[in-house]
């Protein structure tokens, strides 16, 4: 009859472990349908610890349970397998396009992760009454596929290894994985997801947090202000009473109270600014781990969640030449024509105006810098063994092959090496550099950081001692090192 017929969607019935529809469901304690095989297989896994879990919400059972089909699911499923879906329509851009069609397009619907082809609705239909019988894995359309195929044994991606945080097939499980802490991608994914959620919930309680303290200051400044002008008029009305011998004493406790308001607007404008500055920071950060949480695909998921660290610097201040100033706790670089008497040091750079940070790189890391002046700055990276006296190419930046460098100014930019300099054919470039170093990879890379990240340049190469970063900066030029703002996962 019309009126017992019901809307479903067809993603309400695909198994969670191969995203197929489910095929022989069942149900287990908690509630949750698989397939069986699937469950099955999962459960298999866990047989030497004698204790089961269910792959979405991980309660656990013991013993085994017993499986008994769904009869009234399994009926539902069947219906729906016999439902014609809508009809095909071209590949549009973004669309994974049919492998089997040729001339026109078709978009696909579905991808087979053992023939390693996606299909249209037509050839989706000519694969299943081919291999019909043989249970073929099925997932959403997806331009990935090799991705999720093991490189050495051509097999998929089904479980991960936690002893070695990789995606690996069933045969790495037996052989170079072997007695390894094994678990399904699935699994992997809930456990990820619980983590991520936990590091989102600390970034909006960060954000909330800051944003009360920006409100703080905010009535901080007003009241400063407020407070500077009740004093300025209740000055003026005080000393026009008095006689003319005072006039000079009035004009002085004036300037002493603007220059009071003054300081104390722009520390705490500065305050703000910083303020401002990191929850913008905090917010792309949180963004970017909402949007990753609503990754489909398990491989994919497991291997964009783990991100670079980034690198927190702190100037040497054996190294800073006599003319550079500091200001800001040094973390903001300055070429004054003032000799600043600092201690003698072997480290020293005698000549150049130059500086070495005290950390070194290794491993991935990543940090951010500011520059401004129409001369321009020198963003390097260098062993520590460079030499520090005279004014020899050896201790310069870039001229040598114990350093590389980054030459930006405001009519051009380019990168030294070795004394070889290259032009960088780049228009405009933001203020705010990254740099991000591989040393084991010998991966040595420059990005333009402003709502997007852009790639200036990048160099392949072999690190032999760990690297320093450094900075050279010219006349009437300067840089300021960014505070860490990224967390690793």
């Amino acid at each position: 009859m019309e009126e017992d017929r019901i809307s479903v969607n067809k993603k309400e019935f695909l198994c969670p472990l191969c995203l197929d529809l489910l095929n022989d469901p069942v149900a287990i304690p908690c509630g949750h349908s698989y397939c069986k095989i699937c469950i099955t297989g999962c459960w298999d896994q866990e047989d030497q610890m004698r204790v089961y879990s269910c792959p979405q919400c991980r309660q656990t059972f013991s013993p085994r349970p017993a499986l008994a089909t769904n009869t009234m699911l399994a009926e539902v499923v069947e219906k729906l397998k016999k439902t014609k879906l809508s009809a095909d329509c071209d590949a549009g851009a973004g669309d994974v396009q049919c492998d089997v069609c040729t001339g026109r397009k078709y978009k696909a619907v579905r991808s087979c992760l053992v023939c390693l082809n996606s299909y249209c609705q037509n050839h989706l239909e000519q694969h299943e009454s081919w291999f019909k019988g043989k249970r073929h894995n099925l997932t959403e359309a997806t331009g990935r596929l090799q991705e999720m195929i093991c490189q050495k044994h051509e097999k998929l991606l089904e479980v991960f290894c936690r002893t070695d945080q990789k995606c690996i097939c069933v045969l790495c499980t037996i052989i170079e994985h072997k007695n390894h802490d094994i678990v399904s991608a699935a699994a992997q994914r809930t456990e990820k997801q619980k983590q991520l959620k936990e590091m989102q919930k600390t970034f909006q309680q960060r954000i909330q947090q800051r944003e009360k303290d920006l409100q703080q200051l905010r009535e901080a400044v007003e009241s400063h202000k407020r407070s500077a002008q009740t004093a300025v008029e209740d000055s003026k009305r005080i000393f026009t009473e008095l006689i003319r011998s005072i006039e000079r004493s009035r004009s002085e406790l004036i300037r002493l109270i603007r220059d009071q308001e003054k300081t104390a607007v722009s520390r705490a404008e500065g305050r703000l600014e910083r303020l401002e500055q990191e929850i913008n920071d905090l917010r792309r950060r949180d963004a970017e781990l909402e949007q990753l949480s609503h990754t489909q695909d398990h491989i994919q998921f497991l291997q964009l969640s783990n991100t670079t660290n980034s690198h927190q610097l702190t100037l040497d201040l054996n190294t800073v030449n006599k003319y550079l100033h500091l200001s800001e706790s040094n973390r903001v670089i300055t070429v004054s024509y003032t000799d600043h008497q600092y201690l003698d040091h072997p480290d020293r750079f005698d000549e150049w105006s130059q500086v070495l940070c005290r950390e070194s790189v290794c491993g991935r890391c990543y940090w951010e810098f500011e520059w401004s002046g129409d001369n321009g700055v020198c963003i390097s990276v260098s062993y520590k063994s460079i030499s520090r006296k005279g004014e020899g190419d050896e201790c310069w930046f870039g001229y040598n092959n114990q350093s590389w460098s980054l030459i930006c100014s405001s009519s051009s930019y380019s990168f030294t090496h070795n004394s070889i300099e290259t032009a960088l054919p780049v228009k405009h470039i933001s203020s705010r550099i990254g740099v991000f170093v591989d040393h084991s990879a010998g991966t040595l890379s420059f990005y333009s950081v402003s709502d997007t990240m852009s790639l200036i340049h990048t160099v392949q190469t072999t690190f032999t001692q760990p690297l320093y970063p450094g900075f050279f900066v010219y006349n009437e030029s300067s840089v300021k090192l960014l505070p860490k703002i990224k967390i690793k996962t």
